[in-house]
Parts: C-alpha cells; sequence; structure tokens
C-alpha cells in the first residue's frame, strides 16, 4: 500500500463518510466501504440491503430512514453509491439533507467517469 496520509476530518482525525444509495447496489456498496476503508477512512454504512419481514413495515421504513440521517449528521462527507449515476427519491433526499447541513457529498458515478476521462457528470434532481 501506498504510503500517503489517510483523509482528515477539521479536527485531525480519520475522516467520517456516510454512503447513501439505493440498497439495489449492495455489492457496490461493500466495493466503496472496502476501499474507503483502506485508505484511512471511517466508513458509516447501510444497517441493512432488505427489509425483514414484519407486521409494520413502513414504521420500520422510518425508523431506519431517521437512523440513516443521524448517520449523515455524524458525517464529515456523504458518499452517494451511484452506479450509472441513478439516484432514487430517498437518497435524492439524502442528499438534500446532506447539502443542508453543509456536508461535502461524492458521486461513485462521477469518480467512476473522471477515472475513465470522461469527466465528472453533474446530478441535478429531478
Amino acid at each position: 500500500m501506498e504510503n500517503r496520509q489517510a483523509p482528515q476530518s477539521a479536527k485531525g482525525e480519520a475522516k467520517v463518510i456516510t454512503l447513501c444509495g439505493s440498497t439495489r447496489f449492495e455489492a457496490e456498496f461493500a466495493e466503496v466501504n472496502q476501499r474507503l476503508t483502506l485508505e484511512g477512512c471511517v466508513v458509516i454504512s447501510l444497517g441493512m440491503f432488505s427489509l425483514p419481514d414484519t407486521a409494520d413495515t413502513s414504521a420500520l421504513k422510518e425508523r431506519l430512514g431517521a437512523v440513516h440521517f443521524q448517520k449523515i449528521r455524524m458525517a464529515d462527507e456523504v458518499y452517494i453509491v451511484d452506479p450509472g449515476g441513478y439516484l432514487g427519491e430517498s437518497t435524492r433526499k439524502e442528499i438534500a439533507y446532506a447539502e443542508s447541513l453543509g456536508k461535502p457529498v461524492r458521486y461513485l458515478s462521477s469518480e467512476r467517469a473522471a477515472r475513465k476521462g470522461a469527466g465528472p457528470q453533474h446530478h441535478g434532481r429531478q
């Protein structure tokens, strides 16, 4: 591994990054989590990628959404796992929330495009 300094927060500690995106991209979440962890970041990801069979799914979704917003508040930066630029409704809300808090937001699709030489993609709300 290269001998380079790990990304740091304003406090000089390891940068805390919260991952956001559709639960359909579990493999991409794992890839990004591993890469950022190896870079020396503290990564906060989704707690689960599918809901357990429960009688009250809407209450569970609401509770998990509130927990994820707390994860965004805890982060120095938010990283959007958006293969191909896909942003679902929940992810768009998370981006808006992160931006309202002044959190930097990075996108997997933009980084992949930049590595391929296509330049960054622009993400507008739909």
